[in-house]
C-alpha cells in the first residue's frame, strides 16, 4: 500500500500542474453512492481504512436536528502527504486533516460517502508556497486514495465535485465569496488564524496540555448554548504543531439548519435538512505552534470558515445567521483564555 501511494504521487506530481490550473473544484467531493445501510457502509470503511496508510485520528457521530439523519465524521491523517508538506509552515496543517463524512439523505434516506477534498484545500493553505504544485500533487495523490479505499465499500463509485465549487484560482486567493467578503474583512487564511495565546517555545508541551485540558473541562450543553467544546481530536502532526479538532451540540446544529433553510435539492418530509451533506467541514480547529522562539495557540475566524464550506447556503442564511460565527469565536476564546 505504502510503495503504491508513492508510486501514485510521483506521477501526479508529473501532470497535476497542468491539469488543476483552471478546473472548478468543490470543497466536498461526493465519492460514493452506498447500497447497504448506514451501519454496513461504516463497518466496510472502518476495515477499508484499517488495511489503508491512512491513519484514522477520530470519529464522531455528528448530532443531526432532531435525528432526522444519520451523519458520521472519520478524522484521518496520511504519513505521505505529511511528508511531503514536511517542510511548510506548521501553520499550513489544516491542509493536512483529511475527513471522510458518512449520512444519510434523500425521501429513501440513502447512505451516502463523500470527503473534504484534500485538493481545494491544497489550494488554499499552499498558496503561497514554492513547493505549491507539489503539494497539490501530493493533494491529488491522497484523494485519490481516499477515493479507493472507499471503493470497497458496497455501492456505486462516483466522483462529483460538491458544492460550494469554485475554479481553483479562487481558492488561491480565497477571502471571502460575493458581498459577503465584508463579512470575513476581506481575509486571507492566514490573516484568519487568530491569536489565543501565547508563550516562550520551551512551554510548548504545557501549552498543549494546558489548552486541551481547559476545553475537556468545558461543559456541553444543548443544541441552543455555544458554551462547551468536546475535543474529538488531537493530532500531533510533527515536533512543532499540535492539530485540535472541536465541536459541539451547537456548531453542529447550525451549520446543518444553514445550509438547509434555502435549499430544495434533496429536500423533502423524509429528508429535512440536506445540509447533513456538508457535516465533513466538521471539526472546527485550534492549532498550537511552535515557531522560533514562542510557541502560539490559533483558532479561524469562523465567518471565514463559514464562507469557506458554505457559501452555497446563500447570502440570505448569512445574513440571517450573521451572529453565528462571533458566538463561536467567543466560545471557544472564553474556553481557552478561562483563568489566565
Amino acid at each position: 500500500m505504502k510503495n503504491r501511494a508513492a508510486i501514485a504521487l510521483v506521477a501526479l506530481i508529473s501532470w497535476a500542474p497542468l491539469s488543476f490550473a483552471d478546473d472548478d473544484i468543490g470543497i466536498f467531493e461526493t465519492i460514493l453512492k452506498s447500497s447497504v445501510s448506514f451501519a454496513e457502509t461504516n463497518q466496510a470503511l472502518q476495515q477499508a481504512i484499517a488495511s489503508s496508510e491512512l491513519q484514522l485520528q477520530a470519529t464522531h457521530d455528528v448530532r443531526v436536528p432532531k435525528s432526522d439523519h444519520q451523519a458520521r465524521v472519520y478524522v484521518l491523517t496520511s504519513p505521505t502527504y505529511a511528508r511531503a508538506a514536511a517542510e511548510e509552515s506548521p501553520r499550513t496543517v489544516s491542509a493536512q486533516i483529511l475527513r471522510v463524512a458518512v449520512f444519510t439523505t434523500g425521501d429513501e434516506q440513502e447512505t451516502v460517502v463523500n470527503m473534504a477534498n484534500p485538493v481545494a484545500h491544497a489550494l488554499v493553505f499552499y498558496a503561497d508556497s514554492p513547493r505549491h504544485e507539489t503539494l497539490v500533487a501530493a493533494a491529488y495523490a491522497v484523494a485519490d486514495e481516499i477515493r479507493q479505499l472507499v471503493g470497497a465499500v458496497p455501492g456505486t463509485k462516483v466522483s462529483i465535485q460538491a458544492e460550494p465549487v469554485r475554479a481553483a484560482k479562487k481558492y488561491r486567493k480565497f477571502n471571502g465569496d460575493g458581498p459577503a467578503k465584508m463579512m470575513a474583512r476581506f481575509r486571507s487564511w492566514s490573516e484568519s488564524q487568530l491569536l489565543l495565546l501565547a508563550a516562550p517555545a520551551a512551554e510548548f508541551d504545557a501549552m498543549v496540555e494546558k489548552v486541551v485540558a481547559r476545553l475537556q473541562g468545558t461543559a456541553v450543553n444543548d443544541a441552543d448554548d455555544a458554551a462547551g467544546w468536546e475535543v474529538i481530536s488531537q493530532i500531533r502532526l510533527r515536533d512543532d504543531v499540535v492539530h485540535l479538532g472541536l465541536t459541539n451540540p451547537y456548531i453542529e446544529d447550525k451549520m446543518i439548519r444553514i445550509n438547509s433553510r434555502f435549499r430544495s435539492d434533496g429536500k423533502g418530509d423524509a429528508s429535512p435538512y440536506p445540509g447533513v451533506d456538508h457535516v465533513a467541514a466538521l471539526p472546527t480547529e485550534v492549532l498550537i505552534v511552535k515557531e522560533g522562539n514562542k510557541a502560539s495557540v490559533l483558532h479561524y475566524g469562523q465567518m471565514w470558515r463559514m464562507q469557506l464550506y458554505f457559501w452555497d447556503s446563500g447570502y440570505r442564511a448569512f445574513t440571517a445567521n450573521v451572529g453565528v460565527p462571533g458566538t463561536i469565536v467567543n466560545s471557544i476564546e472564553g474556553a481557552v483564555q478561562a483563568d489566565q
